[in-house]
């Protein structure tokens, strides 16, 4: 919400009626401090459908964090990006990368910076403890170099660079961010055709 103040527009973007009210209770609390509320909008994004989302013409049947025509040209003209807490399951992560794909190949050029801490869990199936989805992310992601050699470079890809979080400044005390959390910035690379 602090992008408010600089953005044109800034969506803020989850799945499920829950979430998105307290999103939207959270911009609401937020808007008389920042002063930003005629520029942030609560909209559902679910990665297991296809992007764009099916926009309603007509207002009176369209849903209170549904997309319009509009606001669908802002995302194509967006630049900027943000994700957090977002990678926890392999099925996830392939629906997620879905949408980026659609979102970041449209309009202008975007950089996403996606930070995640990796949740270490028991898995049965390969009777250890794994960081679900992390191994799957990461096989989304190329460095600059791959993306630009001759093989690929034809190809779309997704340009991923860990930045190193102990060179952010941390103002927030009592929280040790630990070695597994990251921050990404990743941008996507639609090939030459």
């Amino acid at each position: 919400m602090l992008l408010a103040h600089a953005a044109k527009t800034v969506f803020l973007t989850d799945h499920g009626d829950q979430i998105l009210e307290n999103c939207l209770k959270n911009v609401q609390l937020n808007s008389g401090v920042l002063n930003h509320q005629k520029v942030v909008y609560v909209r559902e994004l679910d990665w297991t459908h296809p992007w764009p989302p099916k926009v309603s013409s007509d207002l009176a049947t369209q849903e209170r964090f549904s997309w319009s025509s509009s606001e669908l040209e802002e995302v194509q003209k967006a630049s900027l990006l943000l994700a957090a807490d977002v990678i926890y399951s392999d099925d996830l992560t392939d629906a997620l990368f879905g949408i980026l794909e659609r979102i970041m190949s449209q309009g202008s050029e975007k950089v996403l910076y996606l930070a995640l801490e990796k949740r270490y869990n028991f898995s049965l199936d390969d009777l250890d403890v794994v960081a679900n989805g992390y191994l799957n992310f990461r096989s989304y992601l190329k460095d600059d170099s791959e993306c630009e050699g001759l093989e690929l470079g034809s190809l779309p890809c997704f340009m991923g660079k860990c930045i190193d979080v102990a060179e952010i400044p941390q103002y927030v005390g009592g929280y040790d961010r630990g070695d597994d959390v990251e921050l990404w910035e990743i941008r996507y690379s639609k090939g030459k055709l």
